[in-house]
């Protein structure tokens, strides 16, 4: 849920500022910087809740907290990709691609009552699914609309 205020949020003030100033006018730079910001704060968990998010993998899978780690350094980059209008498209297509990988996790996650941010507590189990799955296409979205197409 604090992506989805985040994106909004960032996209909202982005247009409020481009309407009364000469700079920022477009709302294809507010879409995209607004994911930047979002993707930005998502990795700056997947480095504060890096033991809690390696349980969102499934057991089977090694090196848990390098993957989430990793994972943190690739939505920074994709933050940076976004940002620039040559990389923009090739960043778009990668993060769709990000979205549908990561997408089992959220799942195994939800099904286990994993929450990311403390292992000790309970996550919302699978009714945060609900959010979830709708919420990742709607990325998806976001992203081919302001970055792909």
């Amino acid at each position: 849920m604090k992506p989805l205020v985040i994106l909004l949020l960032s996209f909202v003030c982005l247009l409020l500022i481009g309407k009364y100033t000469d700079s920022y006018k477009s709302s294809l730079f507010a879409g995209n910087f607004a994911m930047s910001i979002m993707l930005l704060f998502t990795a700056m968990g997947h480095f504060k809740f890096k033991t809690s998010m390696a349980a969102m993998l499934p057991l089977f899978i090694p090196k848990k907290t390098k993957i989430i780690t990793l994972t943190g350094i690739l939505e920074v980059l994709f933050a940076i990709g976004l940002s620039l209008e040559v990389t923009r498209y090739y960043t778009g297509l990668a993060i769709i691609l990000f979205l549908l990988l990561i997408l089992p996790a959220n799942i195994y996650s939800a099904k286990n009552k994993i929450n990311y941010e403390n292992l000790y507590k309970a996550g919302p189990g699978v009714k945060y699914l609900w959010f979830r799955i709708p919420f990742q296409f709607f990325l998806m979205a976001w992203v081919w609309y302001f970055s792909v197409r």
